[in-house]
């Protein structure tokens, strides 16, 4: 990563939060069916109550705890006046591949259509923790979250078919990928990476969070780059709501807690505000695709992924996530992106 690279991460959120208003979302989702993971609070719960208001069919708000997504349910039709059917609550942990699949298989079995889903669920621990065998910041904000959308693709593909539409996967990012080191992607290891960020005694765990989004840049764009041209086409793209208001911190490493919580404090967007940039990466359309958006637009994202050594990393990345993931659930081999 570059010095220029990191200062227009920071300055950018900086002018974002304090500058920019984002355009309120407008759009007609009337027979729609959209999938929002995390969509009990924070901006999850923010950008559910916009998809409601905005018309959207079905609504399946994919939680960890039901009983509370049944409470995040009731308040959503309270503030939006629709009927009790259009809002569905399924439990999703992102943390569980058992649990991943058995809501994809769901999905799969028993909706009609899916036009969108939104990958919000995440984590932001600063203490090395393992998870289904991984650190559980990649497994959760990466792992899991790829592992959806690759067992999602097919019913997407169909959608896409049957209804004649382009449908739409949006994963959370953050302006943070812009300063994650890359000293544990280092291409001239002997070692893969995920070996080497599952490694607890050499794992930057200050950096972990900033380092997992920026690897579902990576996939994010290589994905789009490997299903260019497809007949089938389903859009991929990774907006960044910028710095918000929200309970991710509180898991953060006690060193960056302090000062992330006085700059909570001064200039972090409202969780509503936020949650515009997420809905926003919802509707849109081919433009999109494979894209970082920042404040409703097409963002260049960090030289780490938009240099030669980014180009490098992000296809070896790629290629061990997709192996990874055939390991997990062997019917992704079949999709033709490993």
């Amino acid at each position: 990563m570059s010095l220029s690279s990191i200062a227009h991460g920071v300055l950018s959120t900086f002018f974002s939060n304090l500058f920019i208003t984002l355009p309120y979302p407008n759009a007609d989702l009337h027979g729609q069916t959209i999938i929002v993971s995390g969509s009990n609070t924070g901006l999850g719960f923010e950008a559910s109550q916009h998809l409601s208001r905005l018309g959207v069919e079905k609504l399946i708000m994919a939680v960890r705890t039901p009983s509370k997504g049944e409470a995040a349910k009731q308040k959503i039709l309270k503030s939006t006046g629709r009927e009790e059917s259009s809002i569905e609550v399924w439990q999703l942990d992102m943390d569980s591949y058992d649990s991943v699949k058995a809501f994809s298989a769901r999905v799969s079995n028993t909706l009609p259509r899916v036009d969108a889903v939104l990958a919000n669920a995440g984590v932001g621990f600063g203490t090395f923790q393992l998870s289904e065998d991984n650190e559980k910041n990649i497994n959760v904000n990466v792992i899991s979250t790829f592992l959806l959308l690759m067992l999602l693709l097919p019913k997407l593909r169909e959608s896409a078919n049957t209804f004649n539409i382009t449908p739409r996967f949006t994963i959370v990012n953050s302006a943070l990928h812009y300063v994650a080191p890359l000293k544990e992607l280092d291409l001239n290891s002997n070692l893969g990476i995920f070996e080497r960020l599952n490694n607890p005694s050499t794992s930057n765990m200050d950096a972990r969070y900033s380092l997992s989004k920026l690897l579902v840049v990576y996939a994010v764009r290589e994905f789009a780059q490997r299903t260019k041209g497809e007949k089938s086409m389903v859009i991929v793209n990774t907006p960044n709501p910028s710095f918000c208001k929200s309970g991710l911190i509180d898991n953060m490493a006690s060193g960056n807690t302090v000062a992330m919580r006085l700059s909570e404090k001064l200039i972090a967007r409202s969780t509503e505000m936020g949650s515009r940039a997420l809905v926003h990466g919802v509707i849109s359309g081919p433009e999109t695709n494979g894209q970082y958006l920042t404040n409703c637009h097409n963002q260049t994202p960090s030289s780490s992924v938009t240099s030669a050594k980014g180009a490098r990393i992000q296809k070896k990345f790629y290629d061990e996530l997709m192996a990874k993931l055939a390991k997990i659930a062997p019917e992704i081999s079949s999709a033709g992106y490993v």
